[in-house]
């Protein structure tokens, strides 16, 4: 892009999202260097990234010489302080979603990074799922009319609880699967539909452990157009991953975008295969339907885009402040369920 040298990345944390959704592209992408991560996993880090050096915390990520880039992937809990001391130091600051537990925690890290005059931006990678860039186009193309009714699913069978954090950790702290998956249907929406209200909502804990395992959400956007969220770790059979209803015609998929699973399993970002869907979608009208291929997913346009914001000034890949909107409908959702 800018033939400069590769802007440095410090990596905090490298459990799931640093091992999976961030590593991997920053180290595919030749406008960034990962240089160090923080983790106690040094053996792991020399094999899959060589020449990044392992640090045991945050406060040596920050010494390390020559940083210009710091990527918050630990749990949701540290997420703030992390994300505050990667402002302090002047590095442009990547953060996982959700960025923090609370809308006011999250508004007050903002306006932090907006007064410091540090690129702020918060990590929604499943805005460039194949699935959701293909509703985004048919929305923006009006091949739908005008939407009136927008069905947004992750769910699947995990009727077990395990000990994982997100599955031990409250709401307070940003633990559950409205936080986990919410931020990610909550954020598509409005970014579909513009803002908007939240209507009702369902927040049960069906397993047991400190978090919410089963969330119904509906919200009534200014626009007009109404969202039904469902995110669920206890559904044995799992509705369709999105159903739009237009006033010109409908779109249903299926399935959950391939690029976690790749990644997972050891794909690599500049594979042929990473995102492409096989089953198609379906567009039109019961009596008269198409099928419609999905575009590939392309989680590493998130890097492109953060590339480009800190080489020339281009918009950042994220506006917080959208990721801010989506805590304060979270808010909105604990306090209409608190007991």
């Amino acid at each position: 892009m800018s033939g400069a040298a590769p802007l440095r990345v410090g990596l905090i944390g490298y459990g799931v999202a640093g091992r999976v959704f961030h590593a991997p592209f920053i180290a595919a992408d030749p406008e960034f260097e990962l240089a160090a991560v923080v983790t106690s996993q040094t053996d792991r880090i020399s094999a899959d990234h060589p020449s990044a050096t392992a640090v045991p915390d945050v406060e040596a990520l920050l010494a390390h010489p020559g940083l210009d880039v710091v990527v918050v992937a630990s749990p949701t809990p540290l997420h703030v302080a992390q994300a505050t001391a990667a402002v302090e130091a002047g590095l442009a600051t990547v953060v996982d979603k959700p960025f923090a537990p609370d809308a006011a925690s999250g508004r007050a890290l903002v306006e932090r990074a907006e007064a410091a005059g540090v690129p702020f931006t918060v990590f929604q990678n499943r805005r460039w799922d194949g699935d959701f860039l293909t509703l985004r186009r048919l929305v923006d193309d009006g091949s739908l009319g005008g939407v009136r009714r927008f069905e947004s699913r992750f769910e699947w069978w995990k009727p077990l609880a395990d000990d994982s954090w997100k599955s031990t950790t409250g709401a307070a702290e940003g633990g559950g699967i409205l936080f986990d998956l919410g931020a990610h249907l909550i954020d598509q929406a409005l970014l579909l539909f513009g803002p908007g209200r939240v209507a009702h909502s369902e927040v049960r804990n069906r397993r047991g452990g400190g978090a919410d395992d089963d969330v119904f959400v509906a919200i009534e956007h200014e626009s007009g157009t109404t969202s039904h969220l469902w995110m669920s770790a206890v559904a044995p059979i799992a509705g369709p991953r999105f159903r739009v209803l237009g006033s010109r015609s409908g779109f249903v998929s299926w399935g959950l975008d391939p690029q976690e699973g790749q990644l997972s399993g050891g794909m690599r970002p500049g594979d042929p295969r990473l995102g492409r869907a096989i089953a198609p979608a379906r567009l039109g009208t019961d009596s008269h339907p198409d099928e419609v291929s999905l575009v590939p997913g392309d989680y590493a346009e998130f890097y492109r885009r953060l590339a480009r914001a800190l080489r020339d000034g281009s918009p950042l890949p994220v506006d917080a402040r959208e990721s801010l909107a989506v805590l304060e409908l979270i808010d909105s959702i604990h306090m209409q369920n608190r007991k």
